[in-house]
């Protein structure tokens, strides 16, 4: 495992260096913790950070054959202090890495190349295609990875690529394709790379939480331009405006001036040439 250089306490451990520390490193930081005033107030917050990457369950009955059952089933049993200083007994276990849906952002930074092909050998059989590319993502971000698909007989071919990869330093998995193999191989990515893919990764956020900023001024700006365009359509509708009554009376005023009598002449007049046709 992939150890944080520097020393870790409860209050800088987070969700990702978690991963850097084992069962009994629990147990002794949080004793160290004692002496601090805020772990009353905070101890919740750091088991919480824990378990992100530690099973941690509370044991209710202190008796040695239940811290016996836990022990066989690979948890660290100890005592911390949490609420109101109320000492308890907790049995702690490292959640296993051993799929590839158990890979995250946090943790790959924390595994080994032999490991990360422990868990690609033991989950897949259908060569680096067959992950899904949210899992390579989380892969690439701790580790380089190549592949390559030859022929059985041409993969260890003297100064080929498989023997100019293992002594680069990379890990490599083969995977038999009927008469040809795929390999895979995988190497951790220098420290200043993963430094900086996670100071990528914190600017990412900052970012985002800045740009939802910017659309909130963008949509009060927005706002504050669609009340003006709202007034000056108010305005305009005004200048069309009309008088009802008008309007009313305009609608219903006849086209013919003469009186009904007449009328009735011109239709009968029209009656007769119509037969005329």
């Amino acid at each position: 495992m992939k150890q944080e250089k520097k020393a870790l306490t409860l209050k800088t451990l987070t969700k990702s260096n978690v991963w850097g520390i084992q069962e009994n490193d629990v147990f002794r930081m949080w004793e160290a913790a004692e002496k601090d005033a805020d772990l009353k107030d905070n101890a919740r917050h750091y088991m919480d950070v824990v378990k992100s990457a530690f099973d941690a369950e509370e044991l209710k009955v202190d008796r040695p054959e239940i811290i016996k059952k836990y022990e066989d089933r690979g948890f660290k049993v100890g005592t911390i202090r949490l609420d109101e200083g109320q000492k308890v007994k907790m049995a702690i276990k490292k959640h296993p890495i051993m799929r590839v849906t158990d890979l995250t952002y946090e943790n790959i930074r924390y595994i080994s190349a032999a490991k990360l092909i422990e868990v690609l050998d033991r989950n897949f059989g259908g060569g680096w295609d067959s992950l899904s590319q949210s899992v390579k993502d989380i892969i690439e971000s701790g580790f380089e990875v190549s592949t390559t698909v030859l022929p059985k007989d041409r993969l260890h071919k003297k100064g080929g690529m498989f023997e100019k990869k293992t002594e680069d330093g990379f890990e490599a998995l083969e995977i038999e394709k009927g008469t040809w193999v795929e390999a895979i191989f995988v190497k951790e990515k220098p420290e200043i790379d993963k430094l900086s893919a996670r100071f990528d990764d914190e600017l990412s956020g900052r970012k985002s939480s800045h740009d939802d900023d910017d659309d909130d001024d963008d949509l009060a700006e927005d706002d504050d331009l669609s009340g003006q365009d709202s007034k000056y359509k108010d305005d305009d509708d005004d200048d069309d405006s009309f008088d009802e009554d008008i309007l009313t009376e305009e609608s219903y005023r006849t086209t013919f001036e003469e009186d009904n009598d007449e009328l009735g002449m011109e239709a009968e007049n029209i009656e007769e040439d119509d037969d005329s046709f």
